[in-house]
């Protein structure tokens, strides 16, 4: 199999569910109204509700629920072969991931920009909110703490991306200041803002950056995780158009031209993909497919880190409600295309089939790492860049990713912990719900050695609490459109399969937890499962009882009506 081929195939499906798929959605199941008066406008308060150009907001949303995790989940999962991986991130990105993404941020600005979790209340009732929050908390503390680790080590693996990666942050701020002080526009300082940020790749590249073996007596990997630890909290409280917004949007165009350098490149070079269509070798010790497949490959396919971000920030900055497909479904689509980008460099950047096999040697082997190094060999093949600056490219791009996810993770759990707050009477300003996440996430870091690795930990369960959250949100959203007497089956049909492929997931992993005697993850597991199981019963309840509800009001509609 030629690479080009997956390629040209895998871009006009995603393309096509756009084009086609999103505004069947947007028409006919969600009825996307640019009358309605979303929060950012209703709430505008400068901090949390901004309304934000619809190219801006979907630089935030893409870059924010990108993060490493599509590159490392397909880069994990070509070892049961490439056919598998392909199909998955492809009409799973068609019919799962754009309906779930588009929808929990419609979901969201129909209702104030209330979060999922606080959405449940509403739509399950008040004991599926309180377990609700209890996944989101923990899927929220995995990304965060794990992708500290994932961080560091490119940071210290690839020292070239250490001046991009931090003099990113100087670029935000300027691009924030000429979007929302100086009020440049839009195409000018998107110019200015890419070639700032490849011109620090560049500058990277010349000059790497790599620290000594003792920092203010941590390892650099510690150092560097405690240091993103504190940018994420100062982050989280600055006002979303001073930091966070501009990073996300003025990296999502740079990382979507490092993408489009990927595919360009495997256009003209056109490598075979060396791995197998399907692999009926796999090394011993690999899991099986099903369900490992639908967890293993959760964002670039459908994810409930996506749902989250869309409710917590996303609704919150969104200017017309129309701008809802363009956001959500081709933020989704966006990361489809990275999953793809990522399955082409770890199945086409090698030569040979014994070099594949070689780094897939485990299940888990292929990685981050896998990506950069089939990537940049793709890059140098084709287009003829040095290999160091290859790396750097892909490697930034990685740790952009990455860190736009984490801080905007932390935001979110800052929101959860004032949402249990409120749960308990008690109303937690926004310094104190900083302070408690990074608290818990700083500790979770370190709990198992000095070098802040700790995140990893608990990984394992990331891709079934995942795509529980994922199941979660279209059960919430199967409930809002039933009880708008409309079309729930393309929510509903995406909410049974996850479900059903989460939970057996994380009872297989039950049993593999038992056998290891690792009683921490056996145990958080088991509360998982359980606090899974109970608001998915609950939420089958809800959506029974959608049949007798005398149906809700369409406030879209009506002001629609209102105006005319």
């Amino acid at each position: 199999m030629n690479a080009l081929w997956l390629t040209v195939l895998g871009v006009a499906m995603l393309l096509a569910g756009y084009f086609l798929y999103s505004k069947y959605l947007s028409t006919k199941i969600y009825r996307l109204e640019g009358s309605f008066v979303t929060p950012a406008h209703e709430l505008e308060d400068g901090v949390d509700f901004v309304p934000t150009k619809p190219l801006v907001l979907w630089g935030h949303h893409f870059t924010s629920v990108a993060g490493a995790a599509p590159i490392v989940g397909p880069a994990i999962a070509v070892i049961w072969g490439w056919l598998p991986a392909f199909l998955w991130v492809t009409l799973g990105t068609v019919f799962f991931a754009g309906m779930h993404d588009m929808g929990a941020l419609w979901a969201s600005a129909r209702h104030k920009g209330k979060s999922i979790g606080a959405l449940s209340d509403r739509y399950i009732g008040s004991k599926g909110r309180a377990l609700f929050l209890i996944v989101i908390f923990l899927l929220l503390l995995m990304v965060n703490a794990a992708f500290a680790v994932v961080i560091s080590n490119l940071l210290v693996s690839t020292p070239s991306s250490v001046i991009p990666t931090w003099g990113a942050l100087i670029v935000a701020v300027l691009v924030g200041q000429a979007i929302y002080r100086l009020n440049w526009s839009l195409p000018v300082v998107s110019i200015v803002g890419v070639v700032a940020l490849y011109a620090l790749i560049i500058l990277g590249d010349k000059v790497p950056v790599a620290l000594p073996d003792s920092v203010l007596g941590m390892s650099p990997k510690a150092f560097w995780v405690l240091l993103l630890f504190l940018y994420a909290g100062v982050a989280s409280m600055l006002p979303v158009w001073v930091l966070l917004q501009p990073r996300d949007y003025i990296n999502g165009l740079q990382l979507f031209i490092g993408l489009g350098l990927l595919y360009v490149a495997a256009i003209i070079s056109a490598p075979d993909i060396v791995a197998p269509a399907i692999n009926h070798h796999v090394p011993e010790g690999t899991p099986s497919i099903v369900p490992l497949l639908f967890v293993t490959i959760a964002c670039g396919a459908v994810s409930g880190f996506h749902g989250m971000v869309a409710s917590g920030t996303s609704s919150k900055q969104l200017d017309k409600e129309t701008d809802a497909r363009f956001v959500g479904y081709f933020g989704a689509v966006g990361e489809g295309l990275l999953a793809l980008g990522a399955i082409i460099a770890t199945t086409g950047g090698y030569k040979t089939l014994s070099d594949w096999e070689n780094v897939y040697a485990a299940f888990g082997d292929g990685n981050v790492g896998a990506f950069v190094e089939g990537g940049g060999a793709i890059l140098e093949g084709s287009l003829h860049i040095p290999h160091s600056l290859s790396a750097t490219v892909l490697a930034t791009m990685a740790v952009l990713f990455a860190a736009t996810t984490m801080d905007t993770g932390t935001r979110l759990q800052r929101l959860v912990v004032q949402e249990i707050g409120s749960l308990m009477g008690v109303r937690v300003k926004i310094p104190l719900a900083t302070l408690i996440v990074l608290v818990i996430c700083l500790t979770l870091a370190f709990s198992a050695g000095a070098d802040g690795s700790g995140g990893m930990v608990i990984w394992p369960l990331f891709g079934t609490t995942n795509q529980l959250m994922a199941s979660l949100t279209l059960a919430i959203i199967t409930v809002i459109l039933l009880r708008l007497r409309r079309n729930a089956l393309p929510s509903l049909i995406p909410f049974a399969l996850i479900l059903v492929m989460a939970l057996y997931a994380l009872v297989i992993q039950m049993g593999t937890f038992y056998r290891d005697g690792n009683w921490l993850l056996l145990i958080m597991d088991i509360v998982i499962l359980i606090s899974a199981l109970v608001v998915a019963v609950e939420s089958v309840r809800a959506m029974l009882a959608a049949k007798n509800h005398p149906g809700d009001v369409d406030e879209a509609a009506e002001a629609q009506a209102g105006r005319r």
